[in-house]
């Protein structure tokens, strides 16, 4: 049994959400600093390796009209970089929006901790996923 790690990856942080072992759940992990960027390689493997995952789901924030814009790039050269898993790439247009709007909804006050968005646009990517995954 394996977990699937989904990452939300930043300019500045990378959140991370991490399933259940019977893949169908979405669970806040935390989060991390993208740069050096080197380092943030090493703890999204080191995490990885803890929680026995096998796939890695990126996040990736097209544009509206489907094509790669210059974060979508940055986002798939980073991705590159994480060697030793499977890596899948899913749509993440406007997963901050309603990352922002869950934690509202949860009455979750992010403004002086933005690293809470990321987390919850990690388990939104994920949960994307999973449900495609189901049917």
């Amino acid at each position: 049994m394996y977990k699937i790690m989904a990452l939300d990856i930043g300019t500045k942080r990378i959140g991370i959400a991490l399933s259940d072992y019977l893949l169908m759940l979405a669970n806040g992990h935390s989060y991390i600093p993208r740069e050096p960027e080197n380092v943030a390689i090493e703890n999204i493997k080191k995490i990885a390796k803890e929680n026995n995952v096998k796939k890695i789901v990126i996040g990736i924030p097209l544009n509206m009209d489907n094509s790669f814009g210059p974060q979508a790039q940055n986002c798939k050269d980073f991705a590159e970089k994480i060697e030793g898993f499977e890596i899948i790439f899913e749509d993440e247009r406007l997963t901050s929006d309603t990352a922002e709007e869950n934690l509202r909804n949860r009455k979750i006050d992010f403004r002086k901790d933005k690293g809470l968005v990321d987390i919850e646009s990690a388990c939104i990517i994920l949960e994307q996923y999973l449900s495609r995954k189901k049917g």
